[in-house]
């Protein structure tokens, strides 16, 4: 088992997702029970659309990038713009880098589908000659890396940049990266965050794995039919622990890549499992401290069942546990910062959320998972990211 590690301070973070840009809306919508879903309303032309919901946020396309960052022109770094402008975040980063040096401030970032859209869209837009339009043809914007290159460039930082894609832990993973860039020394803070878009990719590929649901996702409902997708962009500033001394904390984390299935999880949840102790490890804590558990939770039949056996087993009675993706959507390499703000709210707010638009829990749930909101003292969360291919990653927060 690992050892613990020493906590690190999140002085500043921020969420922008269906429910709205920043923090006071997502807050909103989990206290009073709001989904932010929609019937499908992206894509053209609109005879195409796929018959579902998704968690879309509004004003994307009206986002104007700053003449500097006008070469990053697509619309997950307009999502990624809108994100770092909420919630004072483009001001936290930039006074991190006044005060340790451009050079010692880390970007690293999570996406799945980074500029995928915008390149789906330069094909359909190509001229006589085979180019694409000249807005589209800057060459490090179609690559799996735009999105960390983006928000380097937009917070003018030049320490280590890494961009992860490992499918929906990917943003979760950041944290897990930043920790240990810290602990070698190699940076005094990091900006962590994941940005992803709703995309023609995203949307019709989950499709053709009949993962897609026609109504709005019911998590750990016995009736689910499947996922509702979303887009979202989150960030959070970490720094050591005498930095930021009243920030909340990032306690413990754990990673487990158990490459079972390309897109099911083990019938055990073995990697989950793993990825859970390694985090409680790190944290030094036993199951029965966490009090809040935002659960991956997606609202397909596999994924939920192994989870729901997993949480039963481990977790005392009273644990609070939820799925989020029904006020959301799943935001795929976003869901993981997206669920580590609602887990720093419910430290901060004492909220835990329920698990919007669900009626019926599955059998293999226990008592663990709730569907109605509550309200109590949180002081450990944790918060679950498990992606395609096993790519797990589990993360506690505590209070200061």
């Amino acid at each position: 088992m690992p050892s613990r590690i020493a906590p690190l301070s999140i002085s500043a973070y921020t969420a922008t997702t269906a429910l709205g840009t920043g923090l006071a809306p997502l807050r909103q919508g989990l206290a009073d029970s709001r989904s932010g879903l929609r019937p499908n309303d992206f894509g053209e032309p609109a005879e195409q659309r796929l018959a579902t919901w998704i968690g879309r946020v509004d004003g994307v396309e009206a986002v104007q990038l700053p003449p500097g960052l006008a070469d990053w022109d697509c619309r997950n770094n307009r999502l990624a713009w809108l994100g770092l402008n909420a919630d004072g975040f483009l001001n936290a980063a930039r006074a991190a880098r006044e005060r340790y040096g451009a050079h010692r401030v880390a970007v690293i970032v999570g996406t799945s589908t980074s500029s995928i859209g915008d390149t789906e869209l330069a094909y359909t837009q190509m001229d006589a000659n085979g180019l694409f339009p000249p807005r589209m043809r800057h060459s490090e914007l179609h690559t799996a890396h735009s999105l960390g290159l983006f928000v380097q460039r937009a917070l003018a930082l030049t320490g280590p940049c890494e961009t992860i894609s490992t499918a929906c832990s990917s943003s979760a993973k950041v944290f897990a990266s930043a920790e240990r860039l810290m602990r070698l020394g190699l940076v005094d803070a990091a900006v962590v965050g994941g940005v992803d878009t709703l995309c023609g990719s995203v949307l019709f590929g989950f499709n053709s794995l009949e993962l897609v649901s026609p109504e709005p996702c019911r998590p750990f409902d016995a009736a689910r039919k499947g996922i509702s997708l979303g887009e979202a962009a989150g960030f959070a500033l970490l720094e050591n622990s005498v930095a930021a001394p009243g920030a909340p904390k990032l306690l413990g984390y754990g990673e487990a890549s158990d490459a079972h299935h390309m897109s099911t999880p083990h019938p055990e949840g073995a990697g989950a499992e793993r990825a859970l102790n390694d985090a409680l490890a790190r944290a030094g804590l036993a199951p029965e401290a966490i009090d809040y558990i935002n659960l991956h939770g997606t609202a397909s039949t596999k994924n939920d069942e192994v989870e729901a056996a997993l949480v039963a087993r481990r977790f005392p009675a009273h644990t609070h546990a939820s799925s989020t993706k029904g006020f959301t959507g799943h935001t795929l390499g976003a869901a993981g910062i997206v669920e580590a703000a609602v887990c720093l709210l419910a430290l901060e707010t004492g909220l835990m959320p329920g698990t919007v638009n669900s009626h019926t829990p599955d059998a293999a749930c226990g008592p663990q998972i709730r569907l109605a909101p509550a309200q109590g003292e949180v002081r450990h969360a944790l918060s679950n990211s498990f992606g395609f291919g096993g790519n797990n990653c589990a993360l506690i927060f505590s209070k200061a």
